[in-house]
Protein backbone atom coordinates (compact mmCIF):
# COMPACT_ATOMS: atom_id res chain seq x y z
CA UNK A 1 0.00 0.00 0.00
CA UNK A 2 1.33 3.62 -1.21
CA UNK A 3 0.57 6.34 1.68
CA UNK A 4 1.22 9.55 0.74
CA UNK A 5 0.54 11.93 4.11
CA UNK A 6 -2.31 12.10 6.17
CA UNK A 7 -3.36 16.03 6.13
CA UNK A 8 -5.93 17.94 4.05
CA UNK A 9 -5.32 19.87 0.95
CA UNK A 10 -5.01 23.93 0.28
CA UNK A 11 -7.17 25.82 -2.69
CA UNK A 12 -6.30 29.24 -1.97
CA UNK A 13 -3.49 30.74 -3.63
CA UNK A 14 -1.34 33.78 -2.48
CA UNK A 15 -2.08 37.23 -3.25
CA UNK A 16 -1.48 38.70 -6.25
CA UNK A 17 0.99 40.54 -5.21
CA UNK A 18 3.05 37.81 -4.35
CA UNK A 19 4.09 37.42 -7.61
CA UNK A 20 6.41 39.92 -7.53
CA UNK A 21 8.11 39.22 -4.77
CA UNK A 22 12.00 39.27 -4.54
CA UNK A 23 13.99 35.94 -5.21
CA UNK A 24 14.22 33.77 -1.97
CA UNK A 25 17.83 34.09 -0.57
CA UNK A 26 18.67 29.58 -0.25
CA UNK A 27 22.37 28.60 1.21
CA UNK A 28 22.84 25.94 -1.23
CA UNK A 29 26.08 23.82 -0.48
CA UNK A 30 27.03 22.19 -4.17
CA UNK A 31 30.06 19.73 -2.73
CA UNK A 32 29.09 16.12 -2.19
CA UNK A 33 28.76 14.52 1.37
CA UNK A 34 32.32 13.43 2.54
CA UNK A 35 32.95 9.75 1.74
CA UNK A 36 36.16 8.49 3.72
CA UNK A 37 34.68 5.49 5.06
CA UNK A 38 34.21 6.67 8.99
CA UNK A 39 31.28 6.29 10.77
CA UNK A 40 30.67 8.89 14.04
CA UNK A 41 29.70 7.96 17.66
CA UNK A 42 27.09 10.03 17.37
CA UNK A 43 25.15 12.78 15.62
CA UNK A 44 23.78 14.78 18.39
CA UNK A 45 25.55 17.63 18.12
CA UNK A 46 25.02 18.22 14.26
CA UNK A 47 20.97 17.34 15.46
CA UNK A 48 20.87 19.54 17.71
CA UNK A 49 21.89 22.42 15.01
CA UNK A 50 19.55 21.83 12.47
CA UNK A 51 16.40 20.37 14.67
CA UNK A 52 15.37 23.99 15.43
CA UNK A 53 14.64 24.20 12.03
CA UNK A 54 12.28 21.83 11.76
CA UNK A 55 8.74 23.02 12.01
CA UNK A 56 5.11 21.37 13.23
CA UNK A 57 2.59 22.22 10.44
CA UNK A 58 -1.13 22.22 11.83
CA UNK A 59 -3.93 22.50 9.33
CA UNK A 60 -7.93 23.14 10.21
CA UNK A 61 -10.43 23.18 7.61
CA UNK A 62 -13.54 24.85 8.66
CA UNK A 63 -17.00 22.77 8.79
CA UNK A 64 -18.68 22.71 5.46
CA UNK A 65 -22.66 22.40 4.85
CA UNK A 66 -23.04 20.66 1.51
CA UNK A 67 -26.84 20.85 0.27
CA UNK A 68 -28.12 17.74 -1.95
CA UNK A 69 -31.53 17.24 -3.92
CA UNK A 70 -32.97 13.97 -3.40
CA UNK A 71 -33.22 12.00 -6.40
CA UNK A 72 -36.35 10.11 -5.99
CA UNK A 73 -38.30 8.94 -9.14
CA UNK A 74 -41.47 11.08 -7.76
CA UNK A 75 -39.25 14.49 -8.12
CA UNK A 76 -40.32 15.69 -11.37
CA UNK A 77 -42.21 18.82 -12.29
CA UNK A 78 -45.00 17.38 -13.13
CA UNK A 79 -45.58 16.16 -9.41
CA UNK A 80 -44.33 19.51 -8.49
CA UNK A 81 -46.86 21.69 -10.55
CA UNK A 82 -49.35 19.81 -8.45
CA UNK A 83 -48.44 18.78 -4.91
CA UNK A 84 -46.23 21.77 -3.87
CA UNK A 85 -42.52 21.83 -2.89
CA UNK A 86 -43.86 19.96 0.38
CA UNK A 87 -44.40 16.94 -1.82
CA UNK A 88 -42.63 14.21 -0.27
CA UNK A 89 -40.13 13.24 -3.61
CA UNK A 90 -38.34 16.21 -3.38
CA UNK A 91 -37.26 17.23 0.00
CA UNK A 92 -33.60 18.44 0.15
CA UNK A 93 -30.87 16.61 2.14
CA UNK A 94 -28.55 18.66 4.24
CA UNK A 95 -25.39 17.03 5.56
CA UNK A 96 -22.63 18.51 7.10
CA UNK A 97 -18.86 18.16 6.78
CA UNK A 98 -17.16 18.16 10.25
CA UNK A 99 -14.70 20.57 11.30
CA UNK A 100 -10.92 18.23 10.41
CA UNK A 101 -7.59 19.18 11.80
CA UNK A 102 -4.45 17.80 9.98
CA UNK A 103 -1.06 17.15 10.95
CA UNK A 104 2.13 17.39 9.04
CA UNK A 105 6.05 18.64 9.48
CA UNK A 106 8.26 21.13 7.66
CA UNK A 107 11.21 22.86 7.12
CA UNK A 108 12.64 26.53 7.22
CA UNK A 109 14.93 27.40 4.21
CA UNK A 110 15.37 30.97 4.74
CA UNK A 111 16.24 33.63 7.73
CA UNK A 112 13.35 35.47 6.77
CA UNK A 113 10.95 32.26 6.87
CA UNK A 114 9.94 30.16 3.67
CA UNK A 115 9.32 27.14 4.44
CA UNK A 116 8.97 23.66 2.18
CA UNK A 117 6.51 21.40 2.73
CA UNK A 118 3.77 18.62 0.83
CA UNK A 119 1.42 20.00 -1.18
CA UNK A 120 -0.91 17.19 0.27
CA UNK A 121 -0.17 18.40 4.03
CA UNK A 122 -1.69 22.10 3.54
CA UNK A 123 -3.77 21.04 0.61
CA UNK A 124 -8.02 22.52 1.17
CA UNK A 125 -7.06 23.97 4.75
CA UNK A 126 -8.73 27.09 5.49
CA UNK A 127 -5.97 27.74 8.39
CA UNK A 128 -2.14 26.64 8.79
CA UNK A 129 -0.32 27.33 12.01
CA UNK A 130 3.28 26.43 12.60
CA UNK A 131 4.51 25.49 15.63
CA UNK A 132 8.49 25.75 16.15
CA UNK A 133 11.18 24.16 18.37
CA UNK A 134 11.38 27.00 21.04
CA UNK A 135 7.11 27.35 20.82
CA UNK A 136 6.60 30.01 19.33
CA UNK A 137 3.73 29.97 16.69
CA UNK A 138 3.22 31.46 13.21
CA UNK A 139 0.02 31.80 10.96
CA UNK A 140 1.15 31.13 7.73
CA UNK A 141 0.38 32.14 4.30
CA UNK A 142 0.75 29.08 1.16
CA UNK A 143 2.88 31.52 -1.20
CA UNK A 144 2.05 28.66 -3.49
CA UNK A 145 1.72 24.72 -4.21
CA UNK A 146 2.30 22.53 -6.95
CA UNK A 147 0.33 19.44 -7.03
CA UNK A 148 2.24 17.82 -10.05
CA UNK A 149 5.38 17.34 -7.48
CA UNK A 150 3.67 17.56 -4.25
CA UNK A 151 5.18 20.66 -3.32
CA UNK A 152 3.97 23.47 -1.18
CA UNK A 153 5.95 27.23 -0.04
CA UNK A 154 4.74 28.66 2.98
CA UNK A 155 5.82 31.60 4.26
CA UNK A 156 5.90 33.25 8.19
CA UNK A 157 6.03 36.69 9.47
CA UNK A 158 9.48 36.28 11.02
CA UNK A 159 12.81 37.14 10.71
CA UNK A 160 16.41 35.91 11.87
CA UNK A 161 14.78 32.39 12.41
CA UNK A 162 16.83 29.33 11.93
CA UNK A 163 16.85 27.95 8.81
CA UNK A 164 18.53 24.80 6.98
CA UNK A 165 21.22 24.77 4.13
CA UNK A 166 20.69 23.34 0.71
CA UNK A 167 22.65 20.31 -0.41
CA UNK A 168 23.20 19.42 -3.90
CA UNK A 169 20.89 16.44 -4.41
CA UNK A 170 22.14 15.19 -7.55
CA UNK A 171 25.18 14.12 -5.79
CA UNK A 172 23.57 11.80 -3.73
CA UNK A 173 24.66 8.11 -3.91
CA UNK A 174 23.41 4.82 -2.53
CA UNK A 175 24.84 4.52 0.87
CA UNK A 176 24.99 7.46 1.88
CA UNK A 177 23.75 8.32 5.20
CA UNK A 178 20.75 10.23 5.60
CA UNK A 179 18.11 11.25 8.65
CA UNK A 180 14.65 11.90 8.62
CA UNK A 181 13.52 14.28 11.27
CA UNK A 182 9.55 15.25 11.55
CA UNK A 183 6.53 14.77 13.95
CA UNK A 184 5.24 11.40 13.52
CA UNK A 185 1.90 10.46 15.00
CA UNK A 186 1.71 13.71 16.47
CA UNK A 187 4.38 12.58 19.64
CA UNK A 188 6.41 15.09 19.11
CA UNK A 189 9.96 16.16 17.11
CA UNK A 190 11.51 12.75 16.34
CA UNK A 191 14.89 11.70 14.76
CA UNK A 192 15.22 8.32 12.55
CA UNK A 193 18.40 7.43 10.66
CA UNK A 194 19.26 5.29 7.71
CA UNK A 195 20.78 5.22 4.44
CA UNK A 196 19.83 6.39 0.80
CA UNK A 197 18.41 2.67 -0.71
CA UNK A 198 17.89 4.53 -4.15
CA UNK A 199 17.59 7.25 -6.26
CA UNK A 200 15.89 7.99 -9.23
CA UNK A 201 12.62 6.44 -8.10
CA UNK A 202 9.11 6.98 -9.68
CA UNK A 203 6.10 5.36 -10.19
CA UNK A 204 4.61 6.61 -7.44
CA UNK A 205 1.54 8.58 -8.43
CA UNK A 206 2.64 12.18 -9.27
CA UNK A 207 3.52 13.70 -12.36
CA UNK A 208 6.90 14.79 -12.01
CA UNK A 209 8.69 12.36 -9.76
CA UNK A 210 12.72 11.63 -8.68
CA UNK A 211 12.08 10.12 -5.52
CA UNK A 212 15.14 9.06 -2.76
CA UNK A 213 14.49 6.01 -1.18
CA UNK A 214 15.29 5.73 2.50
CA UNK A 215 15.00 3.09 5.33
CA UNK A 216 15.24 6.08 7.88
CA UNK A 217 11.65 4.99 9.53
CA UNK A 218 9.22 7.83 8.13
CA UNK A 219 5.40 7.90 9.23
CA UNK A 220 1.78 9.49 8.79
CA UNK A 221 3.36 13.16 10.22
CA UNK A 222 6.56 13.08 8.86
CA UNK A 223 5.13 14.40 5.52
CA UNK A 224 6.92 17.39 4.48
CA UNK A 225 9.63 17.12 7.39
CA UNK A 226 13.48 17.42 6.14
CA UNK A 227 15.62 14.21 4.56
CA UNK A 228 19.57 15.66 5.65
CA UNK A 229 22.54 14.26 5.24
CA UNK A 230 25.08 13.47 7.75
CA UNK A 231 26.64 17.29 7.29
CA UNK A 232 23.01 18.16 8.34
CA UNK A 233 22.58 19.98 4.94
CA UNK A 234 18.89 19.62 3.17
CA UNK A 235 18.87 16.59 0.89
CA UNK A 236 14.84 15.87 0.49
CA UNK A 237 11.32 16.61 1.80
CA UNK A 238 10.22 13.16 3.37
CA UNK A 239 6.95 12.88 1.31
CA UNK A 240 5.54 8.51 1.06
CA UNK A 241 5.96 5.14 2.33
CA UNK A 242 4.99 1.84 0.48
CA UNK A 243 3.62 0.00 3.91
CA UNK A 244 1.20 -2.54 4.35
CA UNK A 245 0.28 -1.62 8.44
CA UNK A 246 0.35 2.28 7.47
CA UNK A 247 3.20 2.28 9.48
CA UNK A 248 6.67 2.60 8.42
CA UNK A 249 8.19 -0.68 6.88
CA UNK A 250 11.93 0.58 5.87
CA UNK A 251 10.99 1.86 2.48
CA UNK A 252 10.53 5.82 2.45
CA UNK A 253 10.26 8.13 -0.66
CA UNK A 254 11.83 11.77 -0.53
CA UNK A 255 11.34 14.47 -3.12
CA UNK A 256 14.96 15.26 -3.56
CA UNK A 257 15.98 19.02 -2.77
CA UNK A 258 16.91 20.07 -6.31
CA UNK A 259 13.10 19.74 -7.74
CA UNK A 260 11.76 21.00 -4.46
CA UNK A 261 14.16 23.99 -4.92
CA UNK A 262 13.08 24.58 -8.81
CA UNK A 263 9.81 24.54 -7.78
CA UNK A 264 10.46 26.83 -4.71
CA UNK A 265 12.03 29.28 -6.92
CA UNK A 266 9.24 29.31 -10.01
CA UNK A 267 6.39 29.72 -6.85
CA UNK A 268 8.00 33.12 -5.37
CA UNK A 269 9.18 34.23 -8.41
CA UNK A 270 5.80 33.71 -10.83
CA UNK A 271 3.24 32.95 -8.63
CA UNK A 272 3.18 29.41 -10.49
CA UNK A 273 5.05 26.63 -11.47
CA UNK A 274 6.68 28.13 -15.15
CA UNK A 275 7.91 24.55 -16.84
CA UNK A 276 9.66 23.99 -20.11
CA UNK A 277 7.68 22.38 -22.86
CA UNK A 278 8.82 20.88 -25.99
CA UNK A 279 5.72 18.84 -27.35
CA UNK A 280 7.00 15.27 -27.66
CA UNK A 281 4.81 12.27 -26.34
CA UNK A 282 7.96 9.63 -25.49
CA UNK A 283 8.09 6.38 -23.78
CA UNK A 284 10.68 4.31 -21.98
CA UNK A 285 12.54 2.04 -24.40
CA UNK A 286 12.53 -1.64 -23.68
CA UNK A 287 14.46 -4.05 -24.32
CA UNK A 288 11.56 -5.30 -27.36
CA UNK A 289 11.77 -1.91 -28.29
CA UNK A 290 15.13 -1.85 -28.54
CA UNK A 291 15.88 -5.09 -30.85
CA UNK A 292 12.68 -3.32 -33.24
CA UNK A 293 15.12 -0.21 -33.52
CA UNK A 294 18.50 -1.75 -33.35
CA UNK A 295 19.84 -0.30 -30.59
CA UNK A 296 22.50 -1.24 -27.97
CA UNK A 297 20.80 -0.67 -24.95
CA UNK A 298 17.64 0.58 -23.26
CA UNK A 299 19.19 4.22 -22.48
CA UNK A 300 17.04 6.79 -24.11
CA UNK A 301 13.44 7.84 -24.59
CA UNK A 302 11.68 6.90 -27.44
CA UNK A 303 9.30 9.72 -29.46
CA UNK A 304 5.77 8.16 -29.91
CA UNK A 305 4.51 11.73 -31.57
CA UNK A 306 5.50 15.15 -32.31
CA UNK A 307 3.05 17.42 -31.38
CA UNK A 308 2.26 20.22 -34.81
CA UNK A 309 3.59 23.48 -34.63
CA UNK A 310 5.76 22.60 -31.26
CA UNK A 311 9.19 23.47 -30.37
CA UNK A 312 10.47 19.60 -31.04
CA UNK A 313 8.62 20.00 -34.69
CA UNK A 314 10.64 23.28 -35.42
CA UNK A 315 14.08 21.57 -33.96
CA UNK A 316 13.18 18.74 -36.97
CA UNK A 317 12.91 15.75 -33.86
CA UNK A 318 10.39 12.86 -35.36
CA UNK A 319 8.40 10.14 -34.42
CA UNK A 320 10.53 6.71 -34.04
CA UNK A 321 13.57 9.17 -33.13
CA UNK A 322 15.47 8.14 -29.63
CA UNK A 323 16.63 11.54 -27.43
CA UNK A 324 19.78 10.15 -26.35
CA UNK A 325 21.13 13.85 -24.60
CA UNK A 326 19.37 17.06 -23.47
CA UNK A 327 21.50 20.11 -22.99
CA UNK A 328 24.40 18.27 -22.43
CA UNK A 329 23.38 15.60 -20.16
CA UNK A 330 22.45 11.84 -20.79
CA UNK A 331 18.86 10.69 -21.07
CA UNK A 332 18.27 7.25 -19.29
CA UNK A 333 14.77 7.35 -19.68
CA UNK A 334 11.42 9.32 -20.32
CA UNK A 335 10.12 10.04 -17.00
CA UNK A 336 13.59 11.82 -16.39
CA UNK A 337 13.87 13.34 -19.84
CA UNK A 338 10.18 14.57 -18.58
CA UNK A 339 11.91 16.35 -15.48
CA UNK A 340 14.58 17.64 -17.64
CA UNK A 341 12.79 19.42 -20.14
CA UNK A 342 10.53 20.57 -16.86
CA UNK A 343 13.46 22.07 -15.30
CA UNK A 344 14.58 23.88 -18.02
CA UNK A 345 13.58 27.91 -18.50
CA UNK A 346 10.55 28.57 -21.21
CA UNK A 347 12.05 30.18 -24.20
CA UNK A 348 15.55 28.60 -23.29
CA UNK A 349 17.76 27.11 -26.44
CA UNK A 350 19.17 24.08 -25.93
CA UNK A 351 20.59 20.88 -27.57
CA UNK A 352 19.22 18.08 -28.47
CA UNK A 353 20.81 14.49 -29.66
CA UNK A 354 18.56 12.18 -31.39
CA UNK A 355 19.21 8.54 -32.59
CA UNK A 356 17.20 7.88 -35.95
CA UNK A 357 17.90 5.00 -37.98
CA UNK A 358 21.46 3.78 -36.38
CA UNK A 359 22.61 7.86 -37.03
CA UNK A 360 23.44 10.22 -34.23
CA UNK A 361 21.52 13.50 -34.98
CA UNK A 362 22.57 17.23 -33.17
CA UNK A 363 19.50 19.39 -32.86
CA UNK A 364 18.69 22.53 -30.92
CA UNK A 365 15.50 22.73 -29.87
CA UNK A 366 13.69 26.24 -28.46
CA UNK A 367 11.41 25.90 -25.73
CA UNK A 368 8.12 27.24 -25.05
CA UNK A 369 6.12 27.17 -21.76
CA UNK A 370 4.10 24.20 -20.34
CA UNK A 371 0.79 24.91 -22.15
CA UNK A 372 -1.93 24.23 -18.65
CA UNK A 373 -4.79 23.06 -20.76
CA UNK A 374 -4.96 19.36 -21.22
CA UNK A 375 -7.24 16.87 -23.40
CA UNK A 376 -10.31 15.94 -21.85
CA UNK A 377 -11.16 11.54 -22.03
CA UNK A 378 -14.33 10.19 -23.16
CA UNK A 379 -16.03 6.94 -23.88
CA UNK A 380 -14.83 4.50 -26.39
CA UNK A 381 -16.41 4.38 -29.98
CA UNK A 382 -18.88 2.07 -31.35
CA UNK A 383 -17.41 -0.20 -33.82
CA UNK A 384 -16.93 0.33 -37.57
CA UNK A 385 -19.55 -0.35 -40.47
CA UNK A 386 -16.57 -1.60 -42.32
CA UNK A 387 -14.06 -3.27 -40.04
CA UNK A 388 -11.95 -5.69 -41.31
CA UNK A 389 -9.84 -9.21 -39.26
CA UNK A 390 -5.96 -7.86 -39.45
CA UNK A 391 -4.17 -11.21 -40.79
CA UNK A 392 -0.94 -12.66 -39.81
CA UNK A 393 0.77 -11.33 -36.96
CA UNK A 394 -2.03 -9.34 -35.78
CA UNK A 395 -4.26 -11.97 -35.43
CA UNK A 396 -7.59 -11.44 -33.26
CA UNK A 397 -7.62 -7.90 -34.10
CA UNK A 398 -10.85 -6.17 -36.28
CA UNK A 399 -9.72 -2.57 -37.55
CA UNK A 400 -12.21 -0.15 -39.20
CA UNK A 401 -11.82 3.32 -40.43
CA UNK A 402 -12.14 6.14 -38.44
CA UNK A 403 -15.68 7.70 -39.00
CA UNK A 404 -17.35 11.04 -37.71
CA UNK A 405 -18.70 9.15 -34.47
CA UNK A 406 -15.50 8.05 -33.73
CA UNK A 407 -13.61 11.45 -33.50
CA UNK A 408 -16.03 12.99 -31.60
CA UNK A 409 -15.89 10.45 -29.22
CA UNK A 410 -12.23 10.03 -28.92
CA UNK A 411 -11.22 13.82 -28.95
CA UNK A 412 -9.19 12.94 -31.79
CA UNK A 413 -6.67 15.65 -33.01
CA UNK A 414 -7.67 17.01 -36.30
CA UNK A 415 -5.92 14.93 -39.64
CA UNK A 416 -5.17 11.83 -37.35
CA UNK A 417 -5.43 8.87 -39.98
CA UNK A 418 -5.01 5.46 -39.40
CA UNK A 419 -7.33 2.04 -38.64
CA UNK A 420 -9.28 2.29 -35.56
CA UNK A 421 -9.44 -0.81 -33.62
CA UNK A 422 -13.23 -2.38 -33.53
CA UNK A 423 -12.61 -5.62 -31.36
CA UNK A 424 -9.62 -7.58 -30.06
CA UNK A 425 -9.38 -10.81 -28.63
CA UNK A 426 -8.32 -10.89 -25.22
CA UNK A 427 -6.44 -13.79 -25.56
CA UNK A 428 -4.44 -12.55 -28.77
CA UNK A 429 -0.63 -11.55 -28.57
CA UNK A 430 -1.91 -8.48 -29.67
CA UNK A 431 -4.01 -7.98 -26.51
CA UNK A 432 -0.89 -9.02 -24.44
CA UNK A 433 1.21 -6.19 -26.11
CA UNK A 434 -1.31 -3.65 -24.85
CA UNK A 435 -3.11 -2.57 -27.97
CA UNK A 436 -7.01 -2.29 -27.02
CA UNK A 437 -10.45 -1.47 -28.67
CA UNK A 438 -10.70 2.42 -29.80
CA UNK A 439 -6.87 2.06 -30.33
CA UNK A 440 -5.90 3.74 -33.82
CA UNK A 441 -2.88 2.07 -35.41
CA UNK A 442 -0.87 4.98 -37.28
CA UNK A 443 2.06 2.94 -38.12
CA UNK A 444 2.73 -0.74 -38.95
CA UNK A 445 6.45 -1.86 -39.15
CA UNK A 446 7.59 2.66 -39.79
CA UNK A 447 4.95 2.15 -42.41
CA UNK A 448 2.12 4.55 -42.26
CA UNK A 449 -1.24 3.27 -42.01
CA UNK A 450 -4.01 5.24 -43.41
CA UNK A 451 -7.26 3.32 -43.77
CA UNK A 452 -8.30 -0.74 -42.13
CA UNK A 453 -7.16 -2.23 -45.22
CA UNK A 454 -3.60 -0.69 -45.54
CA UNK A 455 -3.54 -2.33 -42.04
CA UNK A 456 -4.68 -5.62 -43.14
CA UNK A 457 -2.41 -5.46 -46.35
CA UNK A 458 0.74 -4.32 -44.39
CA UNK A 459 -0.19 -7.19 -41.71
CA UNK A 460 -0.24 -9.59 -44.24
CA UNK A 461 2.97 -8.34 -45.83
CA UNK A 462 5.08 -8.41 -42.57
CA UNK A 463 8.50 -10.22 -43.62
CA UNK A 464 8.46 -11.46 -39.95
CA UNK A 465 5.49 -13.48 -38.98
CA UNK A 466 6.82 -14.12 -35.03
CA UNK A 467 6.56 -10.19 -34.45
CA UNK A 468 5.19 -6.80 -35.58
CA UNK A 469 6.23 -2.87 -34.15
CA UNK A 470 3.07 -0.42 -34.30
CA UNK A 471 2.84 2.62 -33.64
CA UNK A 472 -0.93 3.45 -31.94
CA UNK A 473 -2.98 6.34 -30.74
CA UNK A 474 -5.03 6.13 -27.75
CA UNK A 475 -6.54 8.63 -25.67
CA UNK A 476 -3.13 8.67 -23.18
CA UNK A 477 -1.25 9.58 -26.28
CA UNK A 478 0.71 7.55 -28.91
CA UNK A 479 3.22 5.01 -27.78
CA UNK A 480 5.04 2.08 -29.89
CA UNK A 481 3.86 -1.71 -29.25
CA UNK A 482 5.99 -4.66 -29.97
CA UNK A 483 3.61 -7.82 -30.73
CA UNK A 484 5.38 -10.96 -30.59
CA UNK A 485 3.13 -13.72 -31.66
CA UNK A 486 5.03 -16.27 -30.62
CA UNK A 487 3.63 -15.27 -27.16
CA UNK A 488 0.21 -16.03 -28.36
CA UNK A 489 -1.78 -18.14 -25.91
Amino acid sequence: MLMIGSTMAFSRLADSDDAKAPPVRLVVEEAPVKRDGRFTTSFAPMIKKVSPAVVKVFTTTAARQNTSQNRSPLDDPFFRRFFGDDFPGGEQRRSRTPRQNGLGSGVIVSEDGYILTNNHVVENADEIKIALNDEREFTAKVVGRDDKSDVAVLKIDAKDVPYLHLANSDTLEVGDVVLAIGNPFGVGQTVTMGIVSATGRGNIGLDYEDFIQTDAAINPGNSGGPLIDAEGRLVGINTAIISRSGGNQGIGFAIPVNLARSVMESLVKDGRVVRGFMGVNIQDVTPTLAKEFNLKDNDGALVADVSAGSPAEKAGIKAGDIITKFNGKPVSDSRHLKLQVAQTPPSAKVPVEVLRDGSTKALSVQLKEFPRNELASSSRPGSDDGSSEAEETLKGVAVGNIDARAREQLNMPGGLKGAIVTGIDESSAAFEAGLREGDVILEINRKPVASADDAVQLSAKNDRKDSVLLRVWSRGGTRYLVVKEDKQS
